[in-house]
């Protein structure tokens, strides 16, 4: 009898099938972190920067995915959502209302995205990670956060902010005092706060390739894509594949592109 596992390591079933044309890009960016900075010039001017990446990409991009922490903070009452954001908010409704396909998954900072993007923008969202088909190649897709070993403070942390109990109750607090309280959790996170280390820790360290290789093992995947880390980073896999980290556009402004190929590369658009 084949066991589960097996199956999967010769039949992989993505969840979501995507037709690209063949002079089309597929681009991928996670971790902007809008309103990260205490100043608001400064995030403004990312805000600005990420906006004319977006305006530089449309013109060969068939579809985009937006891995994660686009904001800093974000999240939706029944009436209300964050102030601010208006250009890049814009930009991804003209995006879309020109026929370019745009996915969001959720990042930590993100993780309370309700019904918004989908209703307003149009743009799908997912909350947990999944298995596509681009181009002939089978891509595993998450923000990161929660996976791999260690961590175990934020995996408790994260249990009780997807808990639908602790979602009523914050939401019943006024916008006012509930984004004062989540602004000073966020900007005591160390990726934003710059003290998190943003060099390679090694094959037994980075956990998130350890994940990778474990699920390697298991799927046949060509491309494991992953934000959170902060670390641009592209390595191969023991198993097979490749780890993509695609870094954050707070220091390194980087990015990932595939081309009709199935090829995947990292880049940057660096800050003049």
């Amino acid at each position: 009898m084949i066991k589960m596992d097996e199956m999967l390591k010769t039949n992989p079933i993505p969840d979501i099938k995507l037709e690209i044309s063949s002079n089309k890009k597929i681009y991928f960016a996670s971790d902007q972190h809008f309103s990260a900075e205490k100043d608001l010039e400064s995030s403004l001017n990312r805000e600005k920067h990420f906006v004319q990446w977006l305006i530089q990409i449309e013109k060969d991009a068939s579809c985009l995915f937006l891995m994660g922490d686009l904001f800093d903070f974000w999240h939706e009452w029944k009436f209300v959502i964050p102030k601010g954001f208006v250009r890049v908010l814009g930009k991804l409704a003209e995006l879309r209302d020109n026929g370019k396909e745009i996915y969001f998954f959720t990042g930590n900072h993100d993780i309370w995205m309700k019904d918004y993007f989908q209703n307003q923008l149009n743009i799908p969202v997912f909350h947990s990670k999944k298995i596509i088909s681009i181009n002939n190649k089978i891509l595993f897709l998450a923000h990161g956060d929660g996976l791999g070993p260690g961590d175990t403070g934020y995996k408790r942390m994260k249990k009780l902010f997807t808990n639908p109990l602790a979602q009523f109750a914050f939401r019943w607090i006024h916008p006012d005092i509930s984004f004062r309280f989540a602004d000073y959790l966020s900007k005591k996170n160390k990726l934003i706060s710059g003290k998190e280390d943003v060099h390679f820790l090694g094959e037994d360290k980075e956990y998130l390739l350890l994940y990778s290789e474990k699920k390697a093992s298991l799927y046949n995947i060509d491309y494991f894509i992953y934000g959170h880390r902060h670390l641009p980073l592209m390595r191969d896999l023991k198993n097979g594949g490749k780890y993509i980290n695609l870094g954050d556009w707070i220091s390194y402004f980087s990015y990932a592109e595939m081309d009709h190929t199935g090829e995947i590369k990292l880049s940057y658009f660096p800050l003049k």
